[in-house]
C-alpha cells in the first residue's frame, strides 16, 4: 500500500513542478524555478521508490496518464486554458487506459 502512496506523491510533485514551469518564465524567476526543480526531484525520488514493488510499465502508465489529466485540469483552473470536447475525450481515454492496465493486465501487481 505504501508503494501506491509513493506513486501518489510522485504524481502530485510532478504536477506542482510542471504547473510552476509557466510561472518560472524560462527559469528567470527564482521561487517558481526552485519549485520546479524541487518538485521534479521529489517526483523522481518517489517514483524510484515506487519501482521497488510496482512494475515500471504500470507505474509509468499511471504516473504519466494521471499527470496529463491533472496538468490539464490545473491549466484550466489556474491559467484559464480551455478544455474542449476532443481534449476531454482524450483524457477520458487516458484514464480508461490506466484502468484497463490495472484491472486486466497480467503485468500488474495484484
Amino acid at each position: 500500500m505504501k508503494n501506491w502512496l509513493f506513486l501518489g506523491v510522485a504524481i502530485v510533485a510532478e504536477v506542482v513542478a510542471t504547473s510552476s514551469l509557466k510561472g518560472s518564465e524560462g527559469f528567470t524567476r527564482f521561487w517558481p524555478s526552485l519549485v520546479v526543480v524541487a518538485g521534479y526531484a521529489i517526483s523522481f525520488y518517489f517514483l524510484s521508490l515506487t519501482l521497488r514493488a510496482i512494475p515500471i510499465g504500470i507505474a509509468y502508465a499511471i504516473w504519466s496518464g494521471l499527470g496529463i489529466v491533472l496538468i490539464s485540469l490545473a491549466g484550466w483552473l489556474l491559467f484559464g486554458q480551455k478544455i474542449d470536447a476532443a481534449s476531454a475525450l482524450g483524457m477520458a481515454l487516458i484514464i480508461l487506459g490506466v484502468l484497463v492496465i490495472n484491472l486486466f493486465s497480467r503485468m500488474s501487481v495484484h
